[in-house]
């Protein structure tokens, strides 16, 4: 088991990383279970699939499940579950020093976060992620949202979990399809700062998405690692070193909008295919060799994630897609910063990006 502590001044906590930790649940959690019936907001499936060995862990530290639980999806980071989320707490009489569990994926962390930072103005939290790409980046470093008809994370709050448990067994009932959508975003730390750690990936990557225990264990502690220095340094995005994060996101949330937050395309395939993009787009820039910009689009492919804009098969333009860009939260003085690549492991936020040369390089794309 790897433990990973996340420093922040007078609020850092621990990511606890291994396989069986859901078991000893209650012991790792103790410290924030104040009465003896815990709230929990829960991915139906995922609770359907680990509820059982959550409830034993709680009961055998003297405490119950109460759960709230949400569909599957994007859909369900909305105003309307929020609401309910809410007034399910309330109703249940959740304090400002109690702590709700989030068990699932991002969506549930980021709508249970997002309830528990604007509940009685701001009570804690719990991550307890069962997909790849909630363990090494969604459940860490405290964003939390809902998405609005507007665009996606539009509306939410900075409010940092209390712990982290990452059982790395949940991922043996993950499908196929999500296990490599999360693998995206462990790739995305090997592209965005780290050379050493994405020729590691090239070398073991197969035996990550096999989840044979030990390289899983070291791509996921690897992963949360990098995301947590990055976090120190710069919790709130406003120096720019957080903003290195969202590699691939850009580009990603827009064909994400494109095709309605829908499963049609998830959102790490959305990353992957977005960081190919940014990858390429720096290469049109000069920024990076266009080689390194197919050894990102290679690794893409050899994990089973789209690599190519064209078979998507979508029915927009570049300025159509460019257009769900200007709703983007990094939106600043009418400009939209862009994270791009001078080689791989070296990424760098460029504020001078025209949107109307990203509107044709994607339409170049289109047509590849």
């Amino acid at each position: 088991m790897a433990v990973i502590p996340v420093s922040l001044a007078g609020r850092g906590y621990e990511v606890h990383v291994g396989r069986g930790l859901l078991e000893t649940l209650g012991n790792i959690a103790a410290p924030f279970m104040r009465k003896n019936r815990v709230a929990v907001v829960a991915d139906a499936n995922a609770w359907g699939a680990h509820g059982r060995r959550i409830e034993a862990a709680l009961a055998q530290a003297g405490r119950s499940a109460d759960v709230f639980q949400v569909e599957a999806g994007e859909m369900s980071k909305s105003w309307d579950v929020l609401a309910k989320l809410c007034n399910w707490l309330l109703e249940r009489g959740v304090e400002r020093g109690d702590h709700v569990f989030a068990v699932g994926g991002g969506v549930v962390g980021d709508l249970t976060g997002f309830a528990a930072a604007i509940l009685k103005r701001g009570c804690g939290f719990v991550q307890v992620p069962t997909t790849l790409l909630a363990q090494v980046d969604s459940s860490v470093g405290g964003k939390t949202a809902i998405n609005t008809d507007a665009g996606k994370n539009l509306v939410g709050a900075f409010h940092q979990p209390s712990l982290v448990v990452a059982d790395l067994a949940t991922l043996d009932t993950l499908p196929a399809r999500e296990l490599r959508a999360g693998y995206a975003e462990v790739l995305k730390y090997g592209v965005l700062g780290s050379r050493e750690f994405f020729d590691w990936l090239s070398d073991n990557g197969a035996a990550v998405l096999a989840l044979r225990e030990n390289a899983l264990e070291h791509a996921v502690a690897t992963s949360v690692a990098m995301k947590a220095a990055i976090v120190a340094e710069d919790e709130r995005e406003t120096s720019g070193r957080r903003a290195l994060l969202n590699l691939g996101h850009t580009f990603g949330h827009a064909l994400e909008a494109e095709t309605g937050f829908s499963d049609r395309l998830l959102h790490g395939e959305g990353v992957a295919l977005g960081m190919v993009l940014a990858a390429r787009y720096s290469a049109r820039r000069g920024f990076i060799a266009a080689e390194e910009a197919e050894a990102v689009a290679r690794s893409m492919e050899a994990a089973g994630l789209p690599s190519s804009l064209s078979r998507l098969g979508l029915d927009a333009d570049g300025r159509r897609l460019a257009d769900h860009m200007l709703h983007d939260k990094k939106m600043d003085a009418g400009r939209l910063p862009f994270i791009l690549l001078r080689g791989i492991g070296d990424a760098f936020l460029a504020r001078d990006v025209e949107i109307s040369d990203v509107a044709d390089f994607l339409d170049a794309e289109l047509a590849a």
